[in-house]
């Protein structure tokens, strides 16, 4: 018999012998026959994901066994409307990359101040157009420095300022009745040191102290740090740090203050499944994986991107679709493109932030040409059938230049020089730069260096604002919605920074903030201005002209079935500034990054369109004629497609 044959039987001998544990749990008929279908189903897969991490434990089944139960429990506890959901969206599994899905991400605080305050704003997220929420982490964290919430020490409850968890719950449910669907952080890789867990291992509970990664000298951690990058270098060198009540180093990516969970530890394994499947039953139907690429060690590696954490992402994925096939897992991973494609697959991340899209969306703005753009995504835009690509101009983070180096190369264009000048261009250093960012972790041993700021300062209209520059105003409000109409025609889900839709310029204050002021991304996460947002009413001003006319190209993508989906096939035009894309061989959208007129060849946009015999720019509303040529005026952008 061989290895997989030996895991499939031993699967349904340990399913059989459950089986009658399961049904003390799940006592409805009707729930626990679809529950035991579901188990039947994925529970080979689990089995063999489970066994490939800790069957050479000698306690592997008890672990397994508590492991059934907790989901047992997780799903006897899932609510009816839950459980409906559950069954339309397997019915529906795609509904993810239909065109009327788009998305905005905000803090709760900073945009509305509370949950309630959130409720309040559903009007407002209607007129927008959006039907996908993304809520920053709002979880139970310590006052102070906590990383902008990403120090969570209660994973089941709020943060008491920003409201409950039943209030959480309510919001959910309604934000599906207005067709809006709720997504929130599951922070996994590590916990606050204010968590629980963290408090007990403090106090020497050694069971506690292995749901964490710790150390008594720094024998393990010097030979660890040989082959780790340091992420914050300026705030938080290193990653281990001592912890004298206890006499032990704590394994910490990020901060001193955020403990690394130990995965090798199976029960560390359920417990977070027993996380994840709570904010599950509360309504979430997107679940951010943030920072998967971390959550396995293995001496001599990066300890990034290793196949077990893979197996630990999968191996969670297959317990969601027993328990809650309703949500879906989206990735953060801002590493190499090639590992960003790697957790891409709908047994893995169905969803996947695209931080190449984003990065060189910026470097083409910055350059005024598209090679680099246009060939990385001519070779990387394409993923697996059944998964979308989340896109975006920005989010809560700093822009890390996150291109291939070997993309740049095969387009004549050195990776790390280009770092250096887009690093140099986005903060305003370089001659004729019309971008106001600011620096964020300078590592000075490896020249690295990324950017904060919001998209309209870094667009450059808090420049023309100061220097009162009326044609660089209009450049800059060009180069806004240029991006912005990418991620929303590109395909997969774009996803708007709230505020950037009333363009919203960076916010120095948080300098005079001892909390905030060593992490310059806070210069891009004010709070909402909402007597800023009263203005979206009036074109005349930057807040009106962008807001509603995001809001008209919305009203466009959904109402283009062709937009859906990730068929994209992006092509030369022929023009060095022009990007050209066609979306399901119906729509070619054309975007200039120049500040100057460009001519494109009717002759070379036939040969990757069948040309119709009338043509629309969707956008617009008026006829084009592509023959011999189509004039591109600064910064504009076409989504051309057949005349009805």
């Amino acid at each position: 018999m061989n290895p997989t044959e030996w895991l499939t039987q031993e699967a349904q001998r340990s399913l059989t012998r459950l089986l009658p544990r399961l049904k003390l749990i799940i006592t409805d008929p009707h729930t626990q026959q679809v529950f035991i279908t579901r188990l039947e189903n994925h529970f080979p897969r689990v089995f063999q994901l489970l066994h490939a991490l800790y069957g050479h434990q000698y306690d592997f089944f008890y672990h397994l066994e508590q492991i059934l139960e907790a989901a047992a429990r997780s799903y006897a506890e899932r609510a009816p409307d839950l459980r409906m959901l559950d069954t339309q969206r397997e019915a529906d599994p795609l509904w993810f990359q239909n065109q009327q899905v788009v998305g905005g991400v905000c803090y709760v605080d900073l945009f509305a101040g509370d949950l309630q305050g959130i409720r309040e704003k559903i009007p407002y997220f209607q007129e927008l157009g959006l039907t996908y929420l993304h809520l920053m982490p709002l979880f139970d964290a310590p006052e102070g420095a906590n990383d902008g919430g990403y120090a969570i020490s209660d994973f089941r409850n709020v943060n008491p300022k920003l409201g409950n968890m039943a209030q959480l719950a309510t919001l959910s449910r309604e934000l599906r009745q207005h067709g809006i669907s709720l997504c929130l952080d599951f922070v996994f890789n590590h916990t606050s040191d204010q968590h629980t867990w963290a408090l007990t291992a403090l106090e020497g509970d050694r069971q506690h102290q292995d749901y964490y990664r710790m150390f008594p000298d720094r024998t393990l951690p010097d030979l660890y740090e040989r082959h780790l990058r340091e992420i914050f270098p300026n705030q938080a060198p290193g990653s281990f740090t001592y912890r004298p009540e206890i006499e032990q180093w704590v394994w910490t990516t990020f901060h001193s203050f955020q403990w690394d969970l130990n995965y090798t530890n199976p029960e560390v394994f359920r417990v977070m499944l027993e996380e994840l499947l709570f904010l599950a039953n509360q309504g979430v139907e997107v679940l951010r994986l943030d920072a998967v690429a971390f959550i396995w060690k293995e001496m001599g590696t990066t300890c990034e991107n290793l196949p077990q954490a893979h197996m630990i992402i999968q191996a969670y994925n297959a317990w969601v679709q027993i328990v809650a096939p309703a949500l879906v897992f989206k990735s953060e991973a801002i590493v190499h493109p090639d590992f960003v494609a790697s957790y891409i697959d709908p047994n893995e991340c169905p969803l996947s932030y695209n931080p190449t899209l984003m990065a060189l969306l910026w470097e083409a703005l910055a350059t005024r040409e598209v090679k680099l753009l246009r060939h990385s995504m001519s070779k990387r835009f394409e993923i697996t059938l059944g998964c979308a690509w989340v896109n975006y101009v920005r989010v809560h983070d700093d822009i890390g230049w996150s291109f291939a180096d070997e993309d740049a190369a095969e387009v004549g264009i050195n990776g790390f020089h280009h770092r250096q000048f887009l690093n140099r261009f986005y903060t305003g250093e370089f001659p004729g730069s019309f971008a106001a960012g600011v620096p964020f972790n300078f590592n000075p041993v490896t020249l690295d260096m990324r950017i904060s700021g919001t998209c309209a300062s870094l667009a450059g209209l808090e420049q023309a604002t100061s220097e009162a520059n009326n044609l660089q105003r209009e450049h800059a409000l060009k180069r806004i919605l240029l991006i912005h109409s990418i991620i929303l025609s590109a395909g997969g889900i774009p996803l708007l920074y709230l505020g950037d839709e009333i363009a919203t310029l960076n916010d120095y204050s948080y300098r005079s903030d001892p909390v905030k002021e060593e992490d310059s991304r806070w210069v891009h996460r004010p709070a909402f201005d909402w007597q800023q947002a009263a203005r979206r009413a009036d074109l005349s001003t930057s807040e009106g002209y962008i807001f509603q006319t995001l809001q008209r190209l919305i009203q466009q993508r959904t109402a283009q079935p062709e937009l859906a989906g990730n068929q994209t096939l992006f092509f030369d035009t022929r023009c060095p500034h022009v990007l050209g894309y066609v979306r399901s061989h119906k729509v070619m959208i054309l975007a200039n990054f120049s500040d100057f007129e460009q001519k494109i060849s009717g002759e070379v946009l036939a040969a990757y369109w069948q040309l119709p015999a009338e043509i629309i720019d969707l956008i617009t509303g008026k006829h084009v004629n592509l023959k011999p040529w189509l004039i591109l005026a600064p910064y504009e952008f076409m989504w051309l497609a057949a005349a009805p």
